[in-house]
């Protein structure tokens, strides 16, 4: 269970970026490339240690659908019809605090696999 539960959920109008505000002020700006790339799915996070995948040709990924589940996440739909991430309150939080890092290392995880933000192919 999350110790922040966020006040507000704000898709811009050009679906490429979500505020999060949270109940104690903090409010995040998160693109949906983030969001996609780093996808608490099993599609992308794999079923065990090490399975995890890097997804490239996402840079103009859209927001297209938010739906709530239970009271503790949010299922975030894109444009690629990804569908199956479901966000906890607590793992929002983590990449609004860590997401610049984060995204660091996934650009380094691309370059190391001869990958691209703009170019779409099979992860690996």
């Amino acid at each position: 269970m999350s110790e922040f539960w966020p006040t507000e959920l704000r898709v811009s109008k050009d679906r490429h970026r979500l505020t999060v505000t949270f109940d104690d002020g903090a409010s995040y700006d998160l693109s949906a490339e983030l969001l996609r790339v780093l996808s608490p799915s099993a599609e992308v996070q794999g079923h065990g240690p090490g399975q995890r995948v890097t997804v490239p040709g996402k840079r103009n990924v859209q927001i297209i659908s938010m739906q709530p589940t239970g009271n503790y996440a949010v299922r975030i739909g894109f444009d690629d019809f990804h569908d199956t991430g479901i966000f906890t309150w607590s793992y929002l939080r983590e990449l609004g605090e860590k997401g610049a890092e984060l995204f660091a290392a996934y650009e380094q995880e691309l370059a190391e696999k001869g990958m691209s933000r703009d170019k779409s192919e099979k992860p690996r």
